[in-house]
């Protein structure tokens, strides 16, 4: 093989049809994983949230994005060259809430199941089988999703998350739902 030809692939970029954002996967694995963002004006990004083991680092590369972290209300907003990191059970959220586009990476340690969870929701919205804001319509998908970031759900009781999502997964296990969820993964390994 000629050492002059690279074999490198292009990174693979997926849109979401229903909220317009971009993904694309820059580095992909179960320690690590580099995903770049881009979001359309004044999008809603996610509500919320903190993953149990999993910490993120978000860095601005084009326009500004809006982060609420570490407690509700506290918000800060990253520009251009500025990044925040979020570590492993801490509070946060971001969007959009200008009238351009902004871009971000956000790299993820450990990064079991963050890839398999957004290219999900990607998915799910590409198939058609998502809400208006982009949440998945089947709870069951809902609930596989959720577990594989290790997210959970500002304001939500955790003992009653913590129940209904356990009961939702011994259901999608015995009616083998993670098979509909599976097409999506299997995509980036090709």
């Amino acid at each position: 093989m000629n050492p002059a030809i690279s074999t490198q692939q292009p990174p693979e970029v997926i849109i979401n049809p229903v909220t317009g954002d971009r993904m694309t996967i820059l580095e992909s694995g179960q320690a690590y994983a580099k995903i770049r963002f881009d979001l359309p004006p004044h999008a809603k990004g996610s509500p919320l949230h903190y993953h149990t083991r999993m910490s993120e680092t978000f860095t601005v590369l084009e326009g500004f994005l809006e982060m609420e972290f570490a407690q509700q209300g506290n918000r800060k907003t990253l520009y251009a060259g500025e990044s925040l990191h979020i570590p492993a059970g801490v509070h946060h959220s971001f969007h959009n809430p200008s009238n351009d586009w902004v871009a971000f990476t956000t790299e993820n340690s450990p990064a079991t199941g963050f890839e398999q969870f957004i290219r999900g929701m990607y998915g799910l919205a590409i198939d058609g089988q998502v809400n208006h804001e982009g949440m998945p319509t089947n709870l069951l998908h809902l609930a596989l999703l959720l577990k594989k970031a290790d997210l959970v759900i500002v304001g939500i009781p955790l003992f009653l998350q913590t129940l209904l999502i356990n009961l939702l997964l011994r259901l999608a296990q015995a009616m083998k739902t993670e098979r509909s969820l599976a097409k999506y993964w299997n995509q980036g390994a090709k």
